[in-house]
């Protein structure tokens, strides 16, 4: 029984902090060690990024981005008309359904909706 009052004391004793009579001015000059440098950090970060930027731009610019980006999204258009044609036929077979074509987009609205919910439960049992 002494064993537990004892425990109890020394936890007290441990929970209150001491007081010391420079607190204060401890306090302070380690908010001002914090301080200090904050300035010069700030300059230096943006000093980097703003070389950083350059230099990116620079290798976009060097590499003929803008180029390929066309190159690119002209072989990409192409490929899409190539697949919207071919899909075409399929999807005018819709129209041919009892109910029409409608009736196929509110059902794939409705189990992407069914999916949300499912994806919202998921994620509030985690």
């Amino acid at each position: 029984m002494a064993e537990i009052e004892f425990e109890r004391r020394l936890e007290r004793l441990f929970g209150e902090a001491p007081a010391f009579s420079d607190e204060k001015a401890f306090a302070v000059s380690v908010e001002r060690k914090l301080d200090r440098g904050w300035t010069l950090r700030r300059w230096l970060i943006g000093a980097a990024g703003l070389v950083g930027g350059l230099v990116g731009a620079s290798q976009l610019i060097l590499s003929n981005f803008v180029g390929q980006v066309e190159a690119a999204s002209a072989g990409s258009t192409r490929m899409l008309r190539e697949g919207v044609a071919e899909w075409a036929p399929r999807v005018e077979l819709l129209s041919a359904l009892p109910a029409g074509g409608s009736m196929v987009w509110l059902a794939s609205g409705l189990a992407v909706l069914a999916m949300g919910f499912v994806l919202t439960r998921v994620i509030e049992e985690f």
